[in-house]
């Protein structure tokens, strides 16, 4: 793998070519990084002469954010990311060696996987099982995976190569889309008593049996308190039926509707 600055001059050009030119870049100081940022910045504002073109990168010139040195938590955000999908990742290639054109087509498959994922409500209407994901930032609605039928039964040496990879990708996602469920349920020590969950409310359902970029949404429509007033069990209105669910079967979606502006705007 090259790790000079051409290389990944030639990787953001086919980032851009793919996402659009950035207005804003966020990394660490890696010598990558380093030699990169003022090339890519002169190339864009030497461009063009035209006095309407400056005009235009100085409205949307490329900034670039350095995080302070040896200080990678205060990339927290993207890094657990990348450290999730290099774990899993190694897990499910294990001993295999893919071709360019493989590994390629399995790294597309999984940023399909992560930017399927639920973020929040895309609407309060309590008849509305759509979330907001990343894939509505990058193409404007949801990112969906051609449906296939699973291979996670069938023994490896059963399958073709490119099947071999499509077996990879299901349990990438089965191993990821867990891990990132078991996230969003993470609770403290019962010290203290935390929000409940409320009626109406969109949360995620836990199934493992769930194809890749698939989630399963529901509208949480009862509470069922126990005796000492605390709720644990709720009725879970999805796509298909009702379920009565315990809360640690559900997670709740990590960015919520903002109970205090009144008017059922989403906060993000």
């Amino acid at each position: 793998m090259d790790y000079s600055t051409e290389a990944f001059l030639a990787a953001f050009k086919r980032f851009s070519s793919r996402r659009g030119l950035p207005q804003c870049i966020y990394s660490d100081q890696g010598t990558t990084f380093r030699g990169a940022a003022p090339a890519i910045v002169g190339a864009v504002q030497s461009a063009q002469p035209d006095p309407d073109f400056q005009n235009f990168l100085a409205e949307n010139r490329i900034t670039w954010n350095f995080i302070p040195p040896a200080a990678p938590h205060f990339g927290g955000l993207w890094e657990s990311g990348v450290r999730s999908v290099k774990h899993h990742l190694r897990r499910v290639i294990g001993a295999h060696t893919p071709t360019i054109e493989e590994f390629t087509t399995l790294l597309c498959q999984i940023e399909a996987c992560l930017n399927s994922r639920p973020l929040s409500p895309l609407t309060d209407h309590s008849d509305d099982l759509a979330s907001l994901t990343p894939g509505h930032f990058l193409v404007g609605s949801d990112i969906t995976a051609v449906p296939e039928p699973t291979l996670l039964n069938l023994n490896a040496n059963r399958l073709g190569r490119w099947q071999l990879y499509q077996q990879m990708l299901e349990s990438f996602w089965k191993l990821w889309s867990s891990d990132y469920v078991t996230s969003l349920q993470q609770r403290s020590k019962w010290r203290s008593r935390h929000k409940p969950v409320r009626v109406g409310q969109l949360v995620l359902v836990r199934n493992e049996n769930t194809p890749p970029t698939k989630w399963a949404l529901g509208r949480i429509v009862k509470c069922h308190p126990g005796k000492d007033g605390l709720i644990r069990v709720v009725s879970v209105r999805t796509a298909s039926t009702t379920l009565v669910r315990p809360l640690i079967k559900l997670a709740v979606l990590p960015v919520h509707n903002n109970d205090t502006a009144g008017n059922g705007a989403t906060s993000l």
